[in-house]
């Protein structure tokens, strides 16, 4: 089993930075891609970004490329999403997940992928 424990979240203004961080507890996840999802009230969760299990590659929807970066230390069992340029429309719950499938080589986007979820933490931009 594996424990996946988010932080970070908060209450900013638009155009500011945020940095969550995902730690994860249990058994090993270094050969798994990670990836962020989010939530926003009455919408279905969504793909935020992704990193291979070696971090040399990643994927970002659309609405975040260029603002937002996902990394992770293997060693210290941690993902990062650092945020930058925050608008009102990236409020949502934010969930980090671990994909079902060791060593993939393309990250994914699907989310049924993944089977391994935090709890989320709240990010909430105000205009």
């Amino acid at each position: 089993q594996v424990q996946l424990a988010e932080s970070g979240g908060g209450l900013v203004q638009a155009g500011s930075s945020l940095r969550l961080s995902c730690a994860a507890s249990g058994r090993t996840f270094s050969k798994n891609p990670m990836a962020w999802f989010r939530q926003a009230p009455g919408k279905e969760r969504e793909f935020v970004a992704a990193i291979s299990w070696s971090g040399g590659s990643t994927k970002y929807a659309d609405s975040v490329k260029g603002r937002f970066t996902i990394s992770r230390d293997n060693a210290k069992k941690m993902v990062v999403l650092q945020m930058n340029s925050l608008k009102p429309e990236d409020t949502a719950v934010y969930y980090c997940a671990v994909d079902r499938s060791p060593l993939r080589v393309l990250v994914t986007t699907i989310r049924s992928e993944y089977n391994y979820w935090g709890q989320g933490t709240q990010v909430t931009v105000s205009s």
